[in-house]
């Protein structure tokens, strides 16, 4: 037997569904990409700091102003200006002494001052701001030591008083991507086994139409040799009709043998 060939095309529905597979897919390699650049390299350096047992040695409020940007609306920017605070901690990790700042942020943005108070339109907000923390470092934290992070490699002078990113972060970058580009993949394997499956079905189905076809016209010539058409006792299966004695009716010889005695 020949082998049956089934065309079959993809409904509405299954290119959606592959669309919406696909599309997932490349969000998640994308993403990967775009977390792995912003904030899967920052973290890992981040991680690198070790953490180490710091004492205030010196709290120190310089003369010198720096100049920060703030907003007020949507077209609203300004500048204004506030004091530098500047931490000198003993690193027990290195066992010298070092400027401390509250996290990298702003370790990047002024690493000549420990901290950077959110910046408000009036300086004297901007003040006020930074003499609460020189209180609190000069009062409360000078005679305790508290946990920092060192990093020997990158910054060898300069002490973290908290890290900007942790370990979730690590898996936030990860999973989350990985998530969409697994669900994604599934969908599309889904979609394509559904698919296999219905032309398997349609192949069966059509073979065994075939199949039953076949059994009809191989069993209609052995009918058409039993049943000869010029034989009337087959051709007409009641007993009645076919037998010829009852092709009139039993009142008829009566009637004709009155006529005659007449």
């Amino acid at each position: 037997m020949a082998k049956i060939r089934v065309s079959y095309e993809y409904s509405e529905a299954e290119d959606k569904s592959i669309r919406l597979g696909l599309f997932l897919i490349a969000c998640g390699i994308l993403s990967l990409f775009i977390l792995g650049f912003c904030w899967l390299s920052p973290t890992l350096q981040s991680l690198q700091s070790k953490p180490a047992n710091c004492t205030v040695v010196s709290v120190l409020r310089p003369e010198e102003m720096f100049e920060c940007v703030f907003t007020c609306g949507a077209d609203c920017k300004g500048t204004s200006l506030y004091p530098c605070l500047q931490i000198f901690v003993n690193n027990s990790e290195s066992n010298s002494v070092a400027l401390l700042h509250f996290d990298e942020q702003q370790l990047v943005l002024n690493p000549k001052c420990s901290y950077v108070p959110p910046c408000e339109r009036d300086n004297q907000k901007n003040k006020d701001s930074v003499l609460w923390w020189e209180d609190y470092f000069t009062k409360e934290v000078s005679s305790q030591s508290f946990t920092c992070f060192f990093n020997q490699q990158r910054r060898p002078d300069d002490v973290l008083w908290r890290r900007s990113h942790d370990t979730s972060v690590l898996l936030h970058c990860v999973l989350w991507p990985m998530v969409s580009l697994l669900l994604g993949t599934l969908i599309v394997l889904l979609t394509v086994c559904a698919r296999s499956l219905a032309v398997r079905a349609e192949a069966l189905q059509k073979r065994k139409c075939s199949y039953e076809v076949c059994q009809d016209l191989s069993s209609a010539p052995s009918d058409r040799r039993g049943n000869k058409a010029g034989d009337p006792l087959r051709t007409n299966s009641d007993p009645e009709l076919s037998s010829p004695s009852r092709t009139l009716p039993l009142f008829a010889v009566p009637v004709r043998r009155r006529d005659r005695e007449h």
